[in-house]
């Protein structure tokens, strides 16, 4: 019976301390919270999103997937990330987009004051539309960046 309660008791206090561990780790990922206005419709992850003010903010401690959230019409995706590092700190937070044509892709985040960055996963559209110029680029001479960088100011939240 003292075995029983002793073991419930370690079970609890076990479950408590969890608890707070993932609340702790939580409210961290958290605090790397920016914003943007966006002029056009863009693809993060798979899901193209439209024109529009974001939050964006860290999902997971490391910072491995984050979401995009349209601060308006609630509309939010949930991306894959991969470190990036630059040697010198950004001045000022940025959002970067692969241009094709009328279509914008979320490739990078960086916040302001920070060396590292974060690259998106290409989603498949993207893919496919690289797959798409290696094919014509094959046949016709294509400069080698098929993409054009876009820019947008990130800010603070």
């Amino acid at each position: 019976m003292k075995r029983q309660l002793v073991r419930g008791t370690t079970m609890l206090l076990l479950f408590v301390a969890l608890a707070f561990v993932t609340a702790a780790a939580s409210a961290n990922a958290q605090s790397r919270r920016s914003k943007a206005d966006v002029p056009f419709d863009f693809v993060a992850g798979n899901k193209t999103l439209p024109a529009g003010q974001y939050n964006i903010a860290d999902s997971t401690l490391a910072g491995e997937v984050v979401k995009i959230s349209a601060r308006q019409k609630g509309t939010s995706v949930f991306a894959m990330t991969a470190r990036l590092s630059s040697k010198a700190a950004n001045d000022q937070g940025k959002l970067v987009f692969h241009r094709y044509g009328n279509r914008y892709f979320l490739a990078e985040i960086w916040t302001g004051g920070d060396r590292e960055g974060q690259k998106l996963m290409k989603s498949r559209e993207e893919k496919s539309i690289e797959n798409e110029l290696a094919i014509i680029s094959s046949k016709i001479e294509l400069p080698k960046r098929s993409y054009e960088r876009v820019e947008i100011a990130l800010g603070r939240n």
